[in-house]
């Protein structure tokens, strides 16, 4: 089926249809749905801003402070698309206030538990919550929202999403400003009770005509996702050679095959792995991944540059990333205008090359650069990650059956996740591995028990350079000018795959001919973004 058919499917869905509930109830609905997702997404990244502070307070070591994050991202990743099921299957709403439920419950665990594996454990705990908040967001949304609004709906939530890293920052930054790292789990739990209160007001939908769920196909997409999620998260620490990475990854691809395999043959499948050869499936899909990976490679790198190199603390590092929102909610929202009037093809191919060019303007950082030097690139790339959030999420969503948009929510989220760990891996690795090359030779004039690790890290130089009197600034100054090679080499290996990805997935993208203009104007006609076309006869 091409893209055509879908937006034809859905002009006729549109004809004499309106959405159910008033126009007061589908706000509300949007805004309870968005403040659930920045919440997941907020949780996602809140947590780094403290990791200095928890590993005084745990004794945590360098591996267990990487899980202490990680957990939640590998845990959520793997359980998205049997959590959007159940939702589908039982209720949207129920899925919500229980993921609510479970992730208020891990929240508290960990404002009083002292040891690095408990707090691994409650982190887990907790993204096991946001598998069911994050996908069951989306399609309370979409149920609510006909098909002649959707696309306006669906803008405004992935614009929300794209910023709430930002968002998590600016929070994890104030709390600590005030307060210990303890607090950003009290104001999760708070959040969450809150939510779950406002969730209570919001109607619930599901499928009507749901089949039993396919339970051995979760359990086999599960795996799937948690064993290559787990593999890329691994790989900086280890090397992408380590037979850890690259068995679990390989394990990862093996269990997709066979769940791809599994699922072709079942009747009822969990999903419909034949979405993938629709382009606008496809596109959708592989344009969330990769601009996902763009953006948590771009914070996993920009954080350590803006704090170890620039000096900024938590808060006013946050705050230093701010200007990323604007372009993301404001082109987000404005989907409605420019998708019909472009094309998904084009779309796509603009934003992900503004986003690789953002990188590579990037490289001309110093030590010394002024902060303005930084906001430019910042809103080049936030200016792509703003053309492709929405229209990307759109593109899934728009595929799928109105009764299983909690699958393609999921599988939406699924991406996100499995991009974020991607970028986090590909940076952290090239971060890592040129950052020793470059400094080692430099350090032969240091104490030895102090280059190992001077090398590993510039935080960990930046602390020992504090301790060694007058070689102490030679240190620092040596480190930083390595980070920041490094970092040259990150931005530019990042900058060239997203530029890559731009011209192989505008290859298989929908176009924009004259029968797709005119359906795509009559969809979002309603939304009162373009006025209502003359209607030709289509066949």
């Amino acid at each position: 089926m091409t893209v055509v058919d879908t937006l034809l499917r859905s002009v006729q869905r549109t004809q004499g249809s309106t959405a159910p509930g008033s126009n007061r109830v589908r706000i509300w609905t949007m805004i309870v749905a968005c403040v659930g997702v920045t919440l997941v997404i907020a949780s996602m990244v809140a947590l780094n801003t403290a990791l200095g502070d928890i590993a005084v307070a745990t004794s945590a070591t360098q591996s267990q402070l990487a899980w202490i994050v990680d957990c939640y991202s590998v845990v959520l990743a793997c359980l998205l698309l049997p959590a959007g099921a159940i939702g589908d299957r039982y209720g949207r709403r129920g899925a919500f206030l229980f993921g609510l439920t479970l992730f208020g419950i891990a929240s508290l665990a960990s404002t009083v538990f002292t040891s690095p594996v408990e707090l691994i454990a409650s982190r887990g705990l907790a993204g096991a919550g946001a598998a069911f908040i994050m996908p069951a967001t989306l399609s309370l949304l979409t149920a609510k929202y006909g098909p002649d609004e959707r696309a306006k709906a669906v803008g405004i939530w992935a614009g929300v999403a794209g910023c709430g890293a930002v968002i998590g920052m600016l929070g994890s930054g104030t709390l600590l400003h005030f307060w210990s790292w303890r607090s950003i789990f009290w104001a999760f739990a708070i959040f969450a009770a809150l939510i779950f209160v406002l969730a209570c007001t919001v109607s619930s939908s599901r499928d009507e005509d749901a089949t039993s769920l396919d339970w051995a196909g979760a359990g086999l997409i599960a795996g799937a996702v948690a064993a290559f999620v787990f593999g890329m998260l691994e790989a900086p620490a280890r090397g992408w050679s380590h037979p850890m990475v690259c068995g679990s990854m390989a394990v990862g691809v093996g269990m997709a095959l066979v769940f791809g395999h599994f699922e072709l043959r079942r009747r009822h499948p969990l999903l419909d792995v034949r979405l993938f050869r629709r382009a606008d499936f496809a596109t959708g899909s592989a344009t969330i991944t990769v601009f996902f990976m763009a953006l948590f490679g771009f914070f996993f790198v920009i954080m350590q540059y803006i704090q170890l190199v620039m000096g900024y603390s938590p808060i006013k590092t946050a705050f230093a990333l701010s200007p990323l929102m604007a372009p993301m909610l404001t082109l987000s929202a404005l989907s409605g205008w420019y998708l019909p009037r472009m094309g998904l093809r084009l779309v796509i191919f603009i934003g992900l090359l503004l986003i690789a060019t953002g990188f590579f303007w990037m490289r001309v950082l110093q030590i010394d650069s002024p902060y303005w030097d930084m906001v430019w690139p910042f809103l080049v790339m936030s200016t792509g990650i703003g053309f492709c959030t929405a229209p990307s999420t759109f593109a899934i969503m728009a595929a799928v059956p109105d009764e299983k948009q909690g699958v393609a929510s999921a599988v939406n989220d699924t991406t996100r996740e499995v991009g974020a760990a991607l970028g986090i891996a590909l940076a952290g690795s090239i971060l890592a591995a040129r950052y020793t090359h470059v400094i080692t030779p430099h350090l032969t004039t240091f104490p030895v028990a102090l280059r190992g690790p001077a090398s590993h890290s510039l935080a960990q130089a930046l602390e020992i350079s504090t301790s060694l009197g007058p070689q102490g600034r030679q240190l620092a100054e040596l480190s930083q000018t390595a980070f920041l090679q490094a970092m040259d080499s990150s931005m530019l290996v990042l900058g060239v795959i997203i530029a890559v990805a731009a011209v192989l997935i505008a290859g298989w993208a929908p176009g924009r001919d004259g029968q797709q203009l005119t359906l795509v104007r009559r969809l979002l006609a309603h939304s009162g973004a373009i006025a209502e076309p003359d209607r030709p006869d289509v066949t």
